[in-house]
C-alpha cells in the first residue's frame, strides 16, 4: 500500500468516525450520516444563532481542507476584501464549531500535514541531498561592554 493510499484510508476512517459510522455497512450509508450532521447543524442554528468566526490557517493545504469541510456541511466560507489569504470567515453556531467542525478539521489536518511532511522530506532527500536535518544551533555568548 502506498503512502497516498494509506493517507486516503486514514482520512476515510476519520470521516467515518465523525459521521457516526461504526460498521462497514454503516460506512456504505455515509450519505445518510452526512445528512445527520447537516441536521445537527440545522438544530444548532435554531437553538444557537450563527456567529461570525475568523479562522487563520497556516498554509494553503490547511485552508483548502477547512474550506472543503465547511462546504461539505453547506457552510459558506468567505473573506473580506484586504484580509490575508490565510483568513477564512464563516457564520456558524458555536456548538457546531466546538462539537463537529473544528475537531473534524483538526483530525483530518493532522493526517494531511503528516503525509505532506513525509512526502516533502522523501523527495528532498532523494533528489536534492540525503541530509534533511535542521541547521545546527550554535550557542555563542554575547560580549558585554
Amino acid at each position: 500500500m502506498t503512502n497516498e493510499e494509506e493517507l486516503r484510508l486514514k482520512l476515510r476512517k476519520i470521516e467515518a468516525l465523525f459521521e457516526g459510522a461504526g460498521t462497514s455497512g454503516e460506512r456504505d450509508a455515509a450519505g445518510a450520516a452526512l445528512e445527520r450532521i447537516k441536521a445537527k447543524l440545522e438544530e444548532a442554528v435554531e437553538a444557537d444563532p450563527p456567529i461570525e468566526y475568523t479562522f487563520t490557517l497556516a498554509d494553503q493545504w490547511s485552508r483548502q481542507l477547512f474550506m472543503a469541510l465547511c462546504r461539505r456541511y453547506s457552510l459558506k466560507p468567505y473573506r473580506y476584501a484586504r484580509q490575508r489569504y490565510t483568513t477564512v470567515m464563516v457564520r456558524v453556531p458555536e456548538a457546531f464549531v466546538d462539537d463537529v467542525l473544528w475537531p473534524h478539521y483538526q483530525a483530518l489536518n493532522k493526517e494531511l500535514t503528516e503525509y505532506l511532511s513525509q512526502a516533502t522530506e522523501k523527495i528532498i532527500s532523494e533528489e536534492i541531498h540525503c541530509d534533511t536535518t535542521e541547521a545546527q544551533e550554535i550557542v555563542q555568548l554575547l560580549e558585554t561592554g
